[in-house]
């Protein structure tokens, strides 16, 4: 689906996932990796990002560092990265495993949009609860912003 919307991405939504950046930019810090990256925004803003994304169309328009891959199976060993970001994309995962590679990865802070709307916003938040201890969750517009350390 995603590979037919990759040109126009940006124009449909770039507005609305900078919003989404600026508010959790004073967070981000050391190598991230972005997942769910799309066309790459979070790599447009900082440097040591890696993005990965299962839509090849979509990395074509990212910057820096880019990886095509899935959030059930991160291809990347455990302490890779200081901050793991996903903007608005962990309601397409299938979250048990996501959040099993999330517990592997052993990243000092992590900050997870999810998309407010989405039928599996609730169980989402509850499930990174019950694994995840620190959360602080800041609601957004469209999403609600969960920052775990």
């Amino acid at each position: 689906m995603y590979d037919s919307l990759a040109k126009g991405y940006d124009e449909l939504y770039g507005e609305e996932q900078e919003k989404k950046l600026q508010k959790i930019a004073p967070f981000l810090k050391g190598r991230i990796l972005d997942i769910g990256a799309g066309t790459g925004i979070v790599a447009k803003h900082f440097p040591n990002v890696v993005s990965l994304d299962p839509s090849l169309e979509m990395l074509k328009h990212a910057s820096g560092m880019k990886v095509l891959g899935e959030a059930e199976h991160l291809p990347f060993k455990a302490g890779s990265f200081d901050t793991i970001v996903s903007l608005t994309a962990l309601h397409h995962t299938n979250i048990p495993k996501v959040i099993k590679e999330l517990k592997r990865m052993k990243a000092p802070l992590m900050v997870l949009s999810i998309l407010t709307k989405s039928k599996k916003c609730t169980l989402i938040i509850s499930s990174l609860r019950k694994t995840f201890e620190k959360i602080k969750i800041i609601e957004e517009e469209k999403d609600m912003i969960l920052i775990i350390k």
